[in-house]
């Protein structure tokens, strides 16, 4: 598929494939979110006494509802409509996607303290303009500060330089949908986008890997084969040890018998991207199938929401869409605005062209992703 996508030339077959893996990134990250929203910050002891020996099995109530989502699925959608908007910009003959991601992420701060939204501002877009994001769902703190005023975090100056925590990394997983693009490329592209709240190296590296895998699964790629395309990538980096030694440590795990929660949260126990971020992919890898992957990440006393949303972006990137649980997807919060989005993101990678150009232009793409 990468070839097609380098190429510009989409059959149909192609097109559905790729957009199957995109809705399946977006809503197994949702779903995973969800599922591990109600437990983030419990022991495992504790979420057993509050769920039962097997932990939490399936939807629970979160916010007051079950399926509900946390900030870093809205930072995740910010992620979406950022790219989109970075393409149709490009018309202009202004491209620097970095810039384009973080006027979305001040899109998605304005959720955070603005009553609901504001519709005189049309060069929002449509994404802004939905309700359901205008609650706050425990951001992180590096979110709110990385992104509370104009100055955009670089690679030469970031944004809390200390912050080593997973929330840069999760919100990542879209960048790796740039099927067209160099992975090295799609990387960096992660990297410098997370500097804006996570300036720690191994937070915006622990980034940059998600991305990356996700990429090689986009194109079709195991999830072996992705992991280790990932390591070749890193190891150019500077400062990519602690998360390279991470991934192997997840690799290795693999080997040591039946999975179990002690195993999880050995991996990712202190919280840091890249142990996150280690713990989710042994998730993936170890999985039976997405349901049983997503159990494994939830149920255990790291960051289960974090953990939840990246092992859930890896295997909805490598099965698709179809492979989710039906009966979660029913009850996950905000899942019409994901597909929309999904759809959009798709649309405009395969067939960008036909939307918006010098020549022509859909007034009503325009509307949903102004140029402005």
């Amino acid at each position: 598929m990468g070839t097609a996508a380098a190429t510009g030339v989409w059959g149909r077959a192609e097109q559905q494939d790729f957009r199957s893996r995109v809705r399946g990134t977006l809503l197994g990250a949702a779903l995973g979110d969800a599922l591990g929203a109600p437990v983030d910050g419990l022991s495992l002891e504790g979420i057993r006494e509050a769920h039962g020996a097997e932990g939490v099995a399936g939807p629970v109530p979160a916010y007051g509802r079950r399926g509900a989502v946390t900030a870093a699925t809205q930072l995740t959608l910010f992620t979406v409509d950022g790219l989109i908007r970075a393409q149709v910009r490009r018309d202009t003959g202004a491209w620097h996607p970095p810039t384009d991601l973080h006027r979305a992420y001040r899109r998605w701060a304005a959720t955070q303290s603005d009553w609901g939204p504001d519709e005189r501002r049309k060069e929002d877009g449509w994404l802004a303009r939905e309700e359901w994001l205008y609650v706050r769902r425990d951001p992180a703190r590096a979110c709110l500060t990385g992104l509370g005023d104009e100055v955009m975090g670089t690679l030469d100056a970031p944004k809390n330089p200390d912050e080593r925590g997973a929330d840069a990394a999760v919100r990542s997983a879209p960048f790796g949908l740039l099927v067209g693009w160099e992975p090295q490329l799609v990387l960096q592209l992660a990297v410098e986008c997370a500097v804006q709240t996570h300036g720690h190296p191994t937070a915006h590296l622990a980034a940059g890997a998600h991305t990356a895998i996700v990429h090689g699964l986009a194109r079709g790629e195991s999830l072996d084969g992705a992991i280790q395309r990932c390591l070749a990538l890193l190891a150019t980096r500077p400062g990519h040890q602690p998360v390279t030694d991470a991934l192997r440590h997840a690799l290795g795990a693999v080997r040591q018998g039946m999975p179990t929660p002690a195993r999880v949260e050995e991996l990712g126990t202190d919280g840091t991207a890249e142990g996150v971020l280690a713990a989710a992919v042994y998730c993936a890898l170890v999985g039976e199938d997405i349901r049983h992957g997503l159990r494994l990440a939830v149920n255990q006393g790291g960051p289960s929401a974090a953990c939840g949303a990246l092992c859930g972006a890896l295997l909805g990137a490598l099965h698709g869409e179809t492979a989710l649980p039906p009966g979660w997807l029913t009850e996950l919060e905000g899942r019409p605005t994901i597909l929309e989005l999904a759809d959009d993101f798709a649309m405009e990678m395969t067939q960008g062209p036909a939307l918006h150009g010098p020549g022509l232009s859909s007034p009503g793409w325009l509307a949903r992703y102004p140029r402005a």
